[in-house]
């Protein structure tokens, strides 16, 4: 069992940044491929950005790249997802998640991001 918090979320306006991170416990950081999803009011939960076990290996939404950034620090067992140039469509609540190699998906309670025009 792994368990994920997230924090960092936020108000921001058109065009800024911010920062999310996830912190994992319960069990080794590095063998798990970690990501984000989102989920804005009305829509379904869709795929933001994911690294593998090295943090050498990365990859984004297509709305996404170019303007986030995801990166991992297993010493510290914490994934960031960098955001800028951010847009009202960007708005959601972000979700970490942890897949094993065994095919376990685990999920954070997520964290809201709010972009104003």
């Amino acid at each position: 069992q792994v368990q994920l918090v997230e924090s960092g979320g936020g108000l921001v306006q058109a065009g800024g940044s911010l920062s999310v991170s996830c912190v994992a416990s319960g069990r080794t950081f590095s063998n798990y491929i970690m990501g984000w999803f989102r989920q804005a009011p009305g829509k379904e939960r869709e795929f933001v950005a994911a690294v593998r076990l090295s943090g050498d290996s990365t990859s984004y939404a297509d709305s996404v790249k170019g303007r986030f950034t995801i990166s991992r620090d297993n010493a510290k067992n914490t994934v960031y997802l960098q955001m800028n140039s951010l847009k009202p469509e960007d708005t959601a609540v972000y979700y970490c998640y942890a897949d094993s190699r065994f095919g376990a998906r685990y999920w954070g309670q997520g964290t809201q991001v709010t972009v104003s025009s």
